[in-house]
């Protein structure tokens, strides 16, 4: 084999090292990629079925139903509600009236599943995904009561 052919192969060899190394990290990727929804968002069909990913809101006063380790608890974002049903502890910030982020799947039409529930950890703190969700939910519910 000639240098020149060498060369060429090691060249073709690299390329498809690190294409196949590229197809590996971008799959990963995006099986790991968890997209942030509001109760509006999710109540508009826009949120996928079966597959993971975050939803955010506060929860609505007098919705926490507690049976054993299973609680299910309602999130709003002043427009839309969504039931959420988490088996497990919630995180000892978690009460009704406050700001939560639940990460789980949507199953059986409009329930939410959690996998696991986040709780906002002081007065002051949301997560931004979420403020800007409840702020543009005020702006939507203002708007129509003027209509």
């Amino acid at each position: 084999m000639k240098p020149r052919h060498k060369r060429a192969a090691i060249i073709a060899g690299g390329l498809a090292a690190i294409g196949l190394a590229s197809y590996f990290v971008l799959n990963a990727f995006q099986s790991n990629l968890v997209f942030f929804f509001t109760p509006s968002q999710v109540a508009a069909g826009e949120a996928p079925q079966n597959r993971t990913f975050r939803i955010g809101g506060m929860v609505k006063e007098g919705s926490v139903k507690r049976d054993n380790l299973t609680v299910s608890f309602v999130v709003t974002d002043s427009l839309k509600e969504v039931l959420v049903i988490y088996t497990g502890i919630l995180p000892d910030l978690f009460k009704e009236g406050k700001g939560v982020v639940a990460q789980g799947q949507l199953k059986e039409g409009d329930k939410f599943t959690a996998s696991e529930v986040l709780a906002k950890h002081d007065e002051n703190y949301m997560p931004p995904e979420a403020q800007h969700a409840l702020d543009k939910a005020e702006i939507e519910k203002a708007s129509k009561s003027l209509k």
